[in-house]
């Protein structure tokens, strides 16, 4: 059963599953299950997803119950009048903060402007040798795009030599594989915790919260950061 944050007569938010993914597509693959099936088996009802998140990225999802409600929350997307917070874990130190502005190039080999704000939330060396590195430095990042680019997270703290932690195709691949030998754990460590949009009907600024799963707190505990907020 999907975890529903938020629901009404309009629209319903789920805290999506890592590995699941929401809808069909090219660029993602086959699967054998969908989040937008999973729903609407589960409400017994047609629903439509306003964005997406990566197969692998947990977190807040919204989806509107009927065309004209997707129609206004497209909009807003669009718009940019949404806000979305990301927790990350990254290899390394960021800076305090930072807005990373650079260009990506998507699926269809345009580039298209980027932009991304973030802070460094908590910092954590371990004793995890690594390369010459007797230990290992990671830090709890909350991030918030400007844009809403294909991989833009995980582009742009790959862009700034700090990966997400268990990212494979924009991370650090030795990083992940030492993850996995010494701990078992192969997690992207990537969760979209908060989304803030105005309700399409009311207008009031709406704010859900999810929270993160078992896999990004092991993480979590490894690195000894408190994420008692997320819980």
């Amino acid at each position: 059963m999907l975890e529903i944050l938020y629901r009404d007569e309009h629209l319903i938010v789920i805290n999506k599953p890592s590995g699941l993914l929401v809808h069909k597509s090219f660029y993602s693959g086959e699967a054998d299950t969908y989040a937008i099936q999973e729903l609407r088996n589960q409400i017994g009802q047609k629903v439509f997803p306003v964005h997406r998140l990566d197969r692998k990225t947990s977190g807040v999802l919204l989806f509107t119950l009927d065309k004209e409600t997707l129609r206004i929350m497209s909009e807003q997307f669009a718009s940019r009048e949404v806000e979305k917070k990301y927790l990350a874990i990254l290899r390394g130190w960021t800076k305090e903060e930072e807005t990373i502005d650079y260009d990506l190039i998507n699926e269809n080999e345009i580039k298209q402007n980027a932009i991304t704000y973030y802070q460094r939330l908590q910092t954590s060396e371990i004793d995890l040798p690594f390369l010459k590195h007797q230990t290992s430095r990671y830090c709890l990042v909350e991030a918030i795009p400007e844009t809403g680019r294909f991989h833009q997270l995980r582009k742009h703290f790959k862009h700034i030599l700090h990966p997400i932690l268990g990212c494979r195709k924009h991370g650090c691949n030795k990083q992940n594989k030492l993850w996995l030998q010494t701990f078992g754990i192969n997690k992207m460590t990537l969760h979209a915790h908060q989304l803030v949009f105005s309700h399409p009907i009311s207008n009031e600024r709406i704010t859900v919260n999810a929270t993160i799963d078992d896999e990004f707190k092991k993480v979590g505990d490894i690195l000894n950061f408190d994420l008692s907020s997320y819980l």
